[in-house]
């Protein structure tokens, strides 16, 4: 079930993302660190009602924000909608135990449905450009790479963004 994150998660979720950092970081992917994704970050995205659990039982397995709010980061992409009526997503992750399992598609397939029930253009994203996998993901699902944009504080190394007409 996907359901809207409640501040009772908050410790949960932070769990879920520091496990996440460091299964990529075993797999030497620095594109989570203890800068990123922040406890305040998470609350905030909480308290705005943009942070998607999906639970399996009782327990938190995957998280994802959707927003429509274009970060400063992002201005400098050419990007392929003609509106700025666009979602975006943020803080895409499975727990490490669940990876591979189809709860990211889940969690996307819930996206992109939402972005289609509420009349947006498209959705945007960045991938982790040292993150493969996560590449493939998106380009496997039709998003198209657009540009490079940086996050100084989690790495050296560029992010892609990608876009999917909706």
């Amino acid at each position: 079930m996907i359901r809207t994150a409640q501040i009772k998660d908050l410790q949960e979720i932070k769990s879920l993302t520091e496990a996440c950092a460091q299964a990529m970081i075993k797999k030497h992917i620095y594109q989570w660190n203890e800068h990123y994704p922040s406890l305040e970050k998470l609350e905030a995205d909480i308290l705005k009602k943009e942070l998607f659990v999906l639970e399996e039982g009782a327990k938190i397995i995957g998280i994802i924000v959707i927003t429509p709010t274009k970060d400063e980061e992002y201005i400098p992409i050419v990007w392929l909608s003609k509106t700025e009526n666009n979602l975006y997503i943020h803080r895409l992750a499975t727990h490490p135990d669940h990876w591979g399992k189809g709860y990211a598609q889940k969690l996307m397939d819930f996206a992109e449905d939402y972005a289609k029930q509420h009349k947006y253009e498209s959705v945007r994203l960045d991938t982790f450009s040292q993150n493969l996998r996560n590449q493939r993901f998106y380009e496997a699902r039709g998003y198209q790479r657009l540009g490079n944009i940086f996050f100084p504080k989690q790495s050296e190394h560029p992010f892609y963004c990608y876009e999917l007409l909706i």
